[in-house]
């Protein structure tokens, strides 16, 4: 599993006008063809009357999966300019679609090619580009009489909560990154003197500011 890579937070549209030609540009996060596929579809419904609905995406940890179309203009004039765009911020698991509104006025391949990419960069930014780092989740089980003591490496620590169920002892699911895991582990054992039980329970990413978790 890949340590870390960008992506967006939330989908996100803008337009621009250039040269009587409309450009409406929409990012989505993505993480499936299924999901993109989705989204393409609801735009061309959506812009149905629109004479192109260029798209590209790229999807996988490593960025493996890669599609484009130009959907009837010029080849290499509008898929190719998204996604290249896309590659140079090092982003994946992200849908663009530009619509555009013919205005009367050709822009020529290298004008189309500019406005494609325009368009992109101005949903992508308004989606806020974030970085999915991956994080260890795992539980912890101790008993109540060491729970003042948990709580108050926790809120020390910022180490982020994401369940608690009192039960015969107290059970707390726990988020860090992976790299700090084993150190975790480690304190905690030191904290309680050995008298926790700790399992983990699965690995995967999350979108991070670096200071917090944003997408639990």
């Amino acid at each position: 599993m890949t340590a870390s890579f960008k992506t967006i937070l939330k989908s996100e549209s803008d337009e621009i006008t250039i040269s009587k030609s409309k450009f409406i540009g929409y990012a989505f996060p993505v993480e499936t063809e299924e999901e993109a596929a989705a989204h393409i579809q609801e735009i061309k419904t959506k812009h149905r009357d629109a004479r192109h609905n260029v798209y590209a995406y790229i999807i996988g940890e490593k960025s493996n999966i890669q599609r484009y179309t130009d959907d009837g203009e010029p080849s290499g004039t509008g898929g190719i300019p998204i996604i290249n765009y896309m590659k140079s911020m090092e982003l994946t698991n992200i849908l663009v679609v530009v619509t555009r509104y013919f205005g009367g006025i050709k822009l020529g391949t290298g004008g189309l090619a500019r406005a494609y990419s325009k368009a992109a960069k101005l949903a992508v930014e308004k989606s806020i580009i974030a970085e999915a780092r991956e994080f260890a989740c795992f539980r912890i089980s101790v008993d109540y009489t060491l729970l003042g003591k948990i709580d108050n490496y926790l809120n020390n620590t910022g180490i982020h909560v994401s369940q608690r169920d009192y039960l015969e002892k107290v059970n707390i699911e726990l988020i860090v990154e992976v790299e700090e895991y084993e150190g975790v582990k480690t304190e905690l054992r030191d904290l309680t003197s050995d008298n926790i039980s700790i399992e983990l329970m699965y690995k995967r990413h999350y979108l991070s500011d670096g200071k917090s978790i944003l997408n639990v």
